[in-house]
C-alpha cells in the first residue's frame, strides 16, 4: 500500500487531532506502533509540526470518521491521479558514499562476465557514466591495475532480478539481430536460483581428452610381465675375475 508524504508529520497531526488508535496510525504511515506511542508521549518527533492530511489531499474526513468509529478499520490513502507513477525511480541510481569506491569493480565484473550488456544498461544497474564504462572496457581507467571484478549484486548496487532482466533483454536483442549465442551466453540467462540448483557437469581437461577410451592390449600385458626383473637379482652380483685373483 502507498504511504503518505511526510509520514512522521502526518502521524503527529493524527495523534493531536483524532482519536485513531496508535496501530491504525502506524499502519497508515508505515511507522512502528511504539514510535507512534512515543509521539503521543512527547518522546519522539519533538518540535515536528503536524502535517494535515485532509488539507493536503491525502485523507478524507469520512475516512477518519470510519477509523475513529472502528479500531479495526484501516485508513486508505486518497486516490490522486496526479501521483500515479511517482513511486518509480527517476534519473540515475543513487549510490551510497560507502559503496561508491566499489562501483568500478562492479563495472569491471559486468564488462567481463556480461559483455553483451550495453553501456546504458550497465549505467542503470550500478549508477555510473558511460565514459567511465568505456574507459574500463578499453582498460584505460586510471586505477585499472588495482581493480578486481566484484558482483554488483553482492555489493548491493543492484538486485539479482534487475541483473537477470537486463541480461535477458540483451540476449533477446542479440537474437533479433541474428547473432548466434554461445553456450556460455545461454548459461548466463539462468537466474542465480536456477544455476545453483543445477548439477555440475563433469568436464575432462583438454590435455587428456581421448585417454578415457585408451586401454592396453593383452599382448602388451604379457610383454610387460616377461620384462619384469626380480628385485633380488640386483643384490646377487656375479663374481668377477679380479675377486678370484685376490683370494689366497
Amino acid at each position: 500500500m502507498s504511504k503518505p508524504i511526510m509520514a512522521k508529520a502526518t502521524a503527529v497531526w493524527l495523534v493531536d487531532n483524532t482519536t485513531i488508535t496508535f496501530k491504525q496510525i502506524a499502519d497508515f504511515t508505515g511507522m512502528h506502533e511504539l514510535e507512534v506511542q512515543g509521539i503521543a508521549d512527547g518522546d519522539v518527533a519533538a518540535g515536528v509540526k503536524g502535517f494535515d492530511p485532509i488539507a493536503n489531499n491525502q485523507l478524507t474526513q469520512d475516512e477518519i470518521d470510519k477509523a475513529e468509529a472502528s479500531p479495526l478499520h484501516k485508513l486508505k490513502l486518497k486516490y490522486n491521479p496526479a501521483a500515479v507513477g511517482e513511486e518509480k525511480r527517476r534519473g540515475p541510481r543513487y549510490t551510497p558514499l560507502s559503496k561508491r569506491q566499489d562501483r568500478p569493480n562492479s563495472i569491471l565484473w559486468l564488462v567481463k562476465f556480461h559483455p553483451e550488456l550495453s553501456d546504458g544498461q550497465i549505467s542503470k544497474l550500478v549508477g555510473t557514466t558511460k565514459p567511465t564504462i568505456q574507459s574500463i572496457r578499453e582498460r584505460t581507467h586510471w586505477n585499472i591495475a588495482s581493480m578486481q571484478p566484484i558482483d554488483p549484486v553482492a555489493l548491493g548496487l543492484c538486485k539479482q532480478t534487475e541483473l537477470d532482466a537486463a541480461v535477458q533483454k540483451a540476449a533477446a536483442k542479440k537474437a533479433e539481430e541474428g547473432q548466434a549465442m554461445s553456450d556460455d551466453d545461454r548459461r548466463k540467462l539462468l537466474s542465480t536460483e536456477q544455476s545453483l540448483g543445477m548439477e555440475a557437469e563433469p568436464r575432462i581437461p583438454t590435455a587428456i581428452e581421448g585417454l578415457e577410451t585408451f586401454s592396453l592390449a593383452d599382448d602388451d600385458e604379457d610383454e610387460k610381465e616377461d620384462n619384469l626383473v626380480d628385485a633380488d637379482s640386483f643384490f646377487n652380483l656375479p663374481n668377477s675375475d679380479e675377486d678370484e685373483d685376490e683370494q689366497p
